[in-house]
């Protein structure tokens, strides 16, 4: 008994969800953004380093619980983190062009018969410097202002333009119908033909729709300037309108960028013989376009060195914010008292990323990236998909509490009929049929088990595809049949969920057509998170490990939620006042 009382309370700790107090109107951000306000932010988060170089390579303490939230926080830092040494990577690589790649023939002449083959060819101290010289910037207190996000902004969109235009005038339509007998002539007439990249079946899409697939996972991660988008989206005066209309400009203008700078740089260069680290100022000088070339790896210098403040900038934040929240060491959350800057907390971050700068490839931090991304966005689609359908926390204490009393053995000398509710005699027919049209305890639990189910599924689903898409699709009998099956499974779990009751509450924006978009959702980030490589699930495993021995080591003791659960319920104000002003020191 005392056993599964106490795994019970563990099981309760993990799940726990931190008590939202209602803000008074003093409290509340007064609206000073628009819709165009919030497509530069998140245009400004997405057309940075990936666009340049990639073609050619939120806290939830008040909703899925603090296990929940130290998943995703703990994934977000290694974001920040594979990003700050990717992106200092890029520089390095880019200001080496500049220059005659001098220093990266030296590096590699000298340390390349020393390391591993998992690991850089060379150590990058270029990288480390930047992360160094970095984070004194960020520790003597520099800000960046909204005024220059907007210039930046806007000159991208200017770079931009001008690639795309020049890559469709010097462009050659050949590039996308080359054959063998072209990569041959590539190979013999260039001196340095081990940089030639495989050869695919030609035409349009040499790798075909498998590549296309592989090709949208490893650039995943630079589309999370979604998330600075619905962030901030609660500062305009009509969420509601805004976030919708910013999230389609914002897809439609990075769809276009992206898709344009690849359609131009493989029109100006074979797609064998793209540089894999250094795609357009090498173009251009494939083309004799050597001044633009020039120009252009200017203008990325000063775009990745802007990323790269911003980027560790917020990496700091996060780290200090989790740690004055108990979930991390304590000691990361010290401010620098005369900068107000958290001082542990950028060098921690900087030590982290200079290491995977100097060791590692840029190919390798982009898929670990593209890897922590998608795993973020699945678990906020599947915390869409839950939430919307569970009851308020007040309403469901007393629920269960409700639920406890009628337990409680009856007095024998006041012995009541028990009359069954209409409608529960039969399990399976309640699952589609719910008596109560507002979420209850009960309910919550039926979505919360049959959105882990439809993981579970969707996962089998993609993995079919993934691994046996010609079996699953040229009819084999089984593979055809279970693939089938799925689907059907899938979809009557789905219509479970959906005819539970959803919560009325009102909210800033609300996702529509529940359950089929964060289902698509889920789905499409599971079947990308497939593609990765194998080394690639390793090092993540091996950073997730080192998450879940610092959360149950220290995380689920030290949490202001545990602090909260030892002290009487009228401490609950406090506590979370406390929480929000560490998170504004932060």
């Amino acid at each position: 008994m005392m056993l599964g009382q106490r795994v019970r309370q563990f099981g309760e700790k993990l799940v726990r969800r931190r008590p939202l107090e209602p803000r008074n109107e003093s409290e509340i951000p007064t609206p000073h953004l628009n819709s165009f306000d919030l497509v530069v932010f998140g245009v400004n988060r997405t057309l940075r380093a990936g666009v340049y170089i990639l073609a050619g390579a939120v806290a939830v303490y008040v909703t899925m619980g603090q296990l929940h939230a130290f998943i995703t926080g703990w994934n977000i830092i290694l974001h920040f983190v594979l990003a700050t040494a990717y992106l200092t990577r890029a520089w390095s690589y880019t200001f080496d062009s500049l220059i005659g790649n001098h220093i990266s023939q030296v590096l590699e002449g000298t340390f390349s018969e020393h390391m591993p083959s998992f690991l850089a060819p060379y150590p990058d101290f270029v990288a480390l410097a930047l992360v160094l010289l970095m984070a004194g910037l960020l520790i003597l207190g520099v800000h960046v202002t909204a005024r220059v996000t907007k210039v930046s902004t806007g000159i991208n969109a200017l770079v931009l333009s001008f690639i795309i235009i020049s890559g469709f005038i010097k462009g050659d339509l050949h590039n996308w119908q080359l054959t063998e007998q072209d990569y041959k002539l590539a190979a013999s007439g260039s001196s340095d033909s081990y940089s030639l990249g495989p050869l695919g079946s030609g035409g349009f899409v040499p790798f075909g729709f498998e590549g296309i697939l592989r090709g949208a996972a490893v650039p995943f991660y630079s589309f999370f300037g979604l998330n600075a988008i619905v962030t901030t989206g609660k500062e305009t005066p009509n969420p509601q309108r805004s976030i919708p209309w910013s999230i389609g400009i914002f897809i439609s203008i990075c769809f276009l960028a992206y898709s344009g700078v690849s359609a131009a740089l493989t029109l100006m260069v074979p797609y064998y013989q793209i540089h894999p680290y250094n795609p357009l100022p090498q173009a251009f000088h494939h083309v004799g376009w050597a001044p633009a070339g020039y120009f252009v790896a200017v203008v990325i210098l000063c775009a990745l060195f802007y990323s790269l403040l911003v980027v560790m900038l917020t990496m700091s934040r996060l780290i200090c914010a989790m740690a004055e929240d108990g979930l991390l060491f304590r000691g990361l959350g010290k401010i620098y008292a005369r900068r107000g800057t958290p001082i542990v907390a950028i060098l921690v971050s900087a030590i982290l990323s200079g290491i995977m700068a100097v060791l590692f490839e840029i190919h390798h931090l982009v898929e670990l990236l593209s890897v922590g991304v998608l795993l973020a966005y699945f678990l906020v689609a599947f915390s869409v998909l839950v939430l919307r359908y569970q009851p308020d926390q007040s309403f469901s204490k007393k629920e269960k509490v409700e639920e406890e009393t009628e337990m409680e053995p009856i007095v024998e000398g006041n012995p009541s009929p028990s009359v069954p509710e209409a409608g529960t005699s039969n399990p399976l027919k309640s699952l589609c049929n719910p008596i109560s049209t507002t979420p209850t305890l009960k309910s919550g639990q039926i979505v919360y088990g049959c959105a882990f189910l439809l993981v579970l599924l969707l996962t089998i689903l993609s993995l079919l595809l993934a691994l046996w898409p010609s079996r699953v699709f040229s009819g084999d009998p089984g593979f055809t049949a279970g693939a089938v099956l799925l689907l059907l499974l899938i979809m009557w779990i789905t219509v479970i969920i959906w005819r539970q009751p959803q919560n009325p509450s009102p909210l800033h924006f609300r996702v529509l057509s529940l359950p089929v978009f964060p289902l698509i959702s889920i789905f499409v980030n599971i079947y990308l998170i497939i593609q990765m490589t194998t080394g690639t699930w390793a090092q993540f495993g091996i950073w997730n490990a080192v998450g879940f021995a610092i959360y149950f080591g220290y995380g689920i003791r030290h949490s202001l939620e545990e602090k909260s659960d030892q002290n009487p319920p009228a401490s609950n104000f406090h506590t979370f006042d406390e929480h929000t002003s560490s998170a504004k020191s932060c």
